[in-house]
């Protein structure tokens, strides 16, 4: 629909959208389960739904050349086994009482399931993941760096407001507020990225998105319980603006690379890197958190205590077993960002002139 010198603008903007949504989401969950009760944080998609819906209907009006296609189900059902036994696996591997036969299995289940996968891939009239697509440097070094940044996210996401609220102590609604800062930087750094790409070029923006990635990790990574709320919230900042610039950069070099009628593909492995990495990261990270916790003699269950609205007894020990098991999940964190980083690097450089062409 766009231009590519008008294209940066745009992503930028649904950059913005998405992020600030992926910070809101989270905000007020913790206002509707400190004020009402949790079961809401799933009704209230009903109505969003419905004007979602609504608004497609009332406003999006497309001229559409249709063809038969051919869906791969058989791939999708090799994909979604394979992934949810990876998911299984790691599940299982974090448990205090497993022995570990029943994570094998499940990674055995997962390494036939993806094999066959790509098996299929390669045959599909119409393949659900364009192998091919993977083959191109510029995708698969970008895909490559947004899977590592998905999963930086979900990190934070995930864990940043529990640290505030189970370890420092503050309610439900401060934590919100502190993982709320994303918001700031995400979309203030998605406006400025055009500016970014004429001043030293995609790749270099990437590198910068990613090093702010780095230190927003690295403030995560200095928190204490006695630190103020307000730091948790620059970390967040941090980490939004890094993925302010990263994720609109990746995008439009990604449709950039590819022919027109290719474009909807490359986007959409694009949004299934990131997807995947938010899935895996959520995965991985917890059963670090889990492991840690095991180590420390305490159950992942135990932890709801400290989330209580007025827990009772001596909870110290559990503060500090979760203290230090999120201090581990930052930690990664701060590796998943620097791996975003060493994958930037691979990125080739374009520039808005050349991505016209």
């Amino acid at each position: 629909l766009y231009t590519p010198e008008e294209r940066a603008g745009i992503q930028g903007y649904l950059s913005s959208v998405w992020g600030i949504s992926a910070v809101i989401g989270p905000l007020a969950g913790g206002v509707i389960v400190e004020r009402l009760s949790w079961p809401w944080v799933f009704w209230i998609n009903l109505p969003i739904g419905v004007a979602t819906i609504a608004g497609l209907m009332v406003y999006l009006h497309e001229g559409v050349e249709h063809h038969a296609h051919k869906v791969d189900y058989l791939g999708s059902v090799f994909f979604a086994v394979g992934i949810s036994a990876l998911l299984g696996a790691l599940t299982q591997a974090s448990q205090p009482s497993n022995t570990g036969s029943l994570a094998l299995a499940f990674a055995a289940i997962a390494a036939f399931s993806l094999g066959l996968f790509v098996w299929q891939e390669r045959r599909a009239r119409e393949p659900m993941l364009s192998l091919e697509l993977w083959t191109h440097r510029v995708i698969a070094s970008a895909n490559g760096a947004t899977l590592a940044a998905g999963m930086t996210l979900i990190g934070v996401t995930t864990f940043l407001a529990v640290y505030v609220q189970a370890v420092m102590g503050y309610s439900a609604t401060v934590a919100g507020f502190a993982l709320t800062m994303m918001a700031v930087g995400w979309p203030v750094a998605s406006t400025l990225s055009r500016r970014f790409y004429n001043w030293i070029g995609m790749r270099s923006t990437l590198r910068v998105g990613s090093v702010f990635l780095i230190l927003g990790g690295l403030v995560f990574y200095l928190l204490e319980p006695t630190s103020s709320p307000a730091l948790a919230g620059l970390g967040s900042m941090l980490m939004g603006f890094g993925m302010g610039l990263l994720n609109t950069a990746v995008i439009l070099l990604v449709q950039g690379s590819v022919e027109w009628r290719q474009r909807g593909s490359a986007t959409a492995s694009n949004l299934f890197s990131r997807n995947l990495g938010s899935t895996l990261g959520a995965a991985v990270l917890g059963t670090a958190l889990n492991l840690a916790l095991k180590d420390a003699g305490v159950a992942p269950e135990a932890i709801r205590r400290l989330l209580d609205d007025a827990p009772k007894g001596d909870l110290s020990h559990l503060r500090a077993a979760l203290d230090q098991g999120l201090h581990l999940t930052f930690g990664l964190v701060v590796l998943l960002s620097v791996g975003t980083l060493a994958l930037a690097l691979f990125i080739p450089d374009r520039t808005l002139d050349e991505l016209s062409k």
